[in-house]
């Protein structure tokens, strides 16, 4: 599985819609499932995919599938 997939699966699954609804130009409150309290959940899955911690800068900066894999390539993922 590539880092893309398993960012858009962490996304899927952290927002509980389908697979296939995540693009990079998804953002924040852009649908329904992405409120306050799902982001914490999806921030939990990505940790938990790539088994790393964000900084809290980054949980509030984290406003997009793109914003995403710009902050987990300050973690050496690469995209």
């Amino acid at each position: 599985m590539t880092n893309t997939e398993k960012l858009y699966t962490a996304f899927a699954e952290g927002l509980n819609i389908d697979r296939n609804k995540i693009t990079d130009d998804l953002v924040y409150r852009s649908i329904a499932q992405w409120d306050s309290i799902s982001h914490m959940v999806l921030i939990s899955q990505i940790e938990e995919a790539f088994n790393i911690s964000f900084e809290t800068d980054d949980v509030i900066d984290l406003n997009s599938v793109a914003k995403a894999k710009e902050i987990l390539g300050k973690h050496s993922i690469i995209f």
